[in-house]
């Protein structure tokens, strides 16, 4: 199957022509629509967010993965093996934290271009039609390569900053769960939040951090909108008490 992970939204065409471009390439073949609201042109924030939902997705998936606010410019298309899957997008940072926590990598610089490439929507002129090819079972031209490090700010293994806000507007942070001991306490602006395992431990309006499904810590308020009730934005750090 192809898996897409975009900043693209709904609300435009993009999607719907990434999803013409796979038809196209490889008809037959399912397509997930994984996310298309990663926070626009945050490479870091997606960074950590991909390898979280990556296990839900069965061996010799190819993912899409487009959040390229440099598209166009002199950065690499890539491809990179990792976790037994493929994953096509820009050389900039996208696939660090991918690439670091997996147990072996190979990446791979795209020579292969199709007969028309804009400038600015590679996600379908290149790493749609590239991906359809893996699915294929085909490999695309290409050349060994080392994924480019991201550069300025520091990209530790656990990210303690708030990466998304869903639609209930619960924050998803860039910490694994599992990097905390049990009961740690956690702070975010001047608000300090227990841990609960459920949203039913905490009451009603009450704020607290749990383990979500994918591994990661979540900050929520039962039956409430966190981000709105805490001033809770994507980039926002915590501290860990």
């Amino acid at each position: 199957m192809i898996v897409l992970f975009t900043d693209f939204g709904l609300a435009d065409p993009y999607v719907g022509q990434l999803h013409g471009a796979l038809a196209r390439e490889a008809p037959g073949v399912p397509v997930i629509d994984l996310f298309h609201s990663v926070p626009n042109y945050d490479i870091r924030a997606a960074a950590y967010l991909l390898p979280a939902f990556v296990p839900e997705f069965p061996p010799e998936s190819v993912f899409v993965c487009v959040v390229d606010p440099g598209v166009g410019s002199a950065r690499r298309p890539v491809m990179l093996r990792a976790a037994e899957r493929w994953f096509v997008g820009p050389d900039n940072g996208l696939f660090h934290i991918l690439a670091h926590r997996a147990t072996t990598h190979e990446c791979r610089h795209i020579l292969w271009r199709p007969q028309r490439l804009s400038t600015s929507f590679h996600g379908r002129d290149l790493f749609a039609p590239v991906a359809a090819r893996l699915a294929r079972g085909e490999m695309p031209e290409s050349e060994p390569a080392t994924l480019t490090r991201p550069e300025n700010d520091a990209w530790p293994d656990d990210l303690a900053e708030v990466i998304y806000i869903d639609h209930f507007g619960n924050a998803i942070t860039g910490l694994r769960a599992k990097r905390l001991k049990s009961g740690q306490m956690l702070r975010v602006h001047h608000h300090s939040l227990k841990a609960a395992r459920t949203f039913g431990e905490a009451g009603v309006g009450e704020p607290f951090w749990y383990e979500n499904s994918n591994g990661l810590v979540e900050i929520a308020v039962n039956r409430g909108h966190a981000a709105r009730q805490l001033g809770l934005k994507p980039g926002d750090r915590l501290a860990l008490l």
